[in-house]
């Protein structure tokens, strides 16, 4: 299925598939307005502030949530659920800031189309053991704020690691406080990510999958 994606800046996502179905990931970044479609389905990578904006947006009825606490149930099990015909699939994330038992990222799956959204995370085991390299992603997010994330050079190597068609460099300024939902955009730390096929989107910009 077509899909398009909304940056609405730092690390949150929306997803509308040509069906109607509407996707956020992490919500909380952005101007109100590009809250305004009603989500079918949500996905929360971790519990800090500037990922969990679940009410910043109308649900549709049927609405799911899914927070990393739902496909991560365990140490070793991450789950694999589909909504709304989207099917996405945890994966770990982990530093020493986002713990691995309390983390995930999404593997999202669009019917044939698959984006990566790393959530907050540095080099993790799913990237070390080759299973994300693994699945042929076609876009990955990986985020690059060298305070709460891995820095740049990391996040470039992690690109390498999980070798996405496509990767775009997110997350690139820690965020202070839960009123800060439109932290500047570091042009230089953009551009000093490396990764093959890179892909660089401002707040606001969109992109079709």
């Amino acid at each position: 299925m077509a899909v398009e994606m909304l940056f609405q800046g730092h690390g949150s996502y929306r997803f509308v598939t040509d069906e109607g179905i509407v996707v956020y990931v992490d919500p909380f970044a952005g101007k109100q307005e590009w809250y305004e479609l009603p989500a079918h389905l949500v996905l929360v990578t971790h519990e800090h502030f500037d990922h969990t904006a679940i009410d910043r947006m109308p649900h549709a009825a049927g609405c799911e949530v899914f927070r990393a606490a739902d496909v991560h149930p365990a140490p070793d099990t991450y789950l694999s659920l589909s909504s709304h015909g989207v099917r996405f699939t945890a994966v770990s994330a982990c530093n020493e800031n986002h713990p691995i038992d309390e983390c995930v990222g999404f593997v999202i799956d669009f019917g044939g189309t698959t984006f990566y959204a790393s959530g907050d995370t540095s080099t993790t085991p799913d990237m070390r053991s080759g299973r994300l390299a693994a699945m042929q992603l076609d876009y990955a997010a990986l985020p690059g704020d060298g305070i709460y994330n891995m820095d740049i050079p990391e996040a470039s190597e992690c690109a390498r690691l999980v070798a996405a068609q496509h990767t775009i460099p997110v997350h690139l300024e820690p965020v202070g406080a839960p009123d800060d939902v439109e932290p500047a955009f570091p042009h230089e730390r953009a551009e000093a990510f490396e990764a093959a096929g890179k892909i660089v989107l401002e707040p606001g910009d969109t992109l079709a999958l």
